[in-house]
């Protein structure tokens, strides 16, 4: 597997582990975390249709899932569509894990490393939809490098999407929803879907919600819905 220092452009920071996954959760996970998490071979193509036990009308990515609630409530939603998840926190992939199995949902695969590691190796053109959502601001200055909405992730991303792909974004954090809206204003790439404040002040009602939506909602925090669409080529 590459070396996360040879990423190129960005890498995206997480959390790995936070507290002992409890007895059941951990059985569970140890269970189910062959069949379902993404293994990568050094420098090969990723062969999205070999991940799943059916054919994938398209491929959805979600970058950053915390627990999985977004992620099952979509796959759920959309069994016709091959979902990919990236986390790193172990805790979240295990969170992840019980959902799926709660819900009965198969059609979800994940990675539980830096996100880029798998971005580089996933074929151009092959995801159709992108979310990330509520990812962490690291609102120190001097942290300000580690954000997930950087110009070398959004090439990448941009290579991924097919033409009109849509990729949505989600924060309740107000300084970097300028930073957002600054970086893919920047980019040739991506066009935002808004012409009026209501389009992204309010969820959609394909956008299922979010543990840490709920949070911001709770102490006060208004979070902003953004959708771009990948530019054709």
């Amino acid at each position: 597997m590459k070396n996360l220092e040879n990423i190129q452009g960005s890498r995206v920071y997480g959390r790995r582990l936070s507290k002992p996954l409890k007895k059941t959760s951990a059985a569970r996970f140890n269970e189910y975390f062959p069949k379902y998490s993404i293994s990568l071979a050094d420098d090969e193509n990723l062969d999205l249709s070999k991940l799943f036990d059916h054919e994938p009308k398209e491929y959805w990515l979600e970058i950053g899932f915390g627990k999985g609630e977004h992620l099952v409530a979509q796959a759920k939603a959309h069994p016709e569509i091959g979902f990919i998840g990236c986390e790193p926190f172990v805790n979240g992939v295990s969170g992840l894990v019980d959902h799926m199995v709660a819900e009965k949902v198969t059609n979800i695969r994940f990675f539980m490393n830096d996100a880029r590691l798998l971005m580089d190796q996933i074929p151009s053109s092959l995801i159709s939809r992108a979310f990330i959502l509520f990812p962490d601001p690291w609102p120190k200055r001097r942290h300000h490098k580690r954000r997930i909405v950087s110009p070398g992730n959004l090439t990448v991303l941009s290579r991924l999407l097919k033409d009109n792909a849509e990729l949505r974004i989600g924060t309740d954090h107000h300084d970097y929803c300028r930073w957002i809206l600054a970086r893919l204003l920047e980019s040739p790439d991506f066009n935002w879907q808004s012409d009026h404040p209501d389009n992204w002040h309010k969820r959609p009602d394909d956008w299922p919600s979010t543990r840490y939506e709920r949070k911001a909602l709770a102490v006060g925090r208004k979070s902003t819905y953004m959708t771009f669409n990948r530019v054709p080529r």
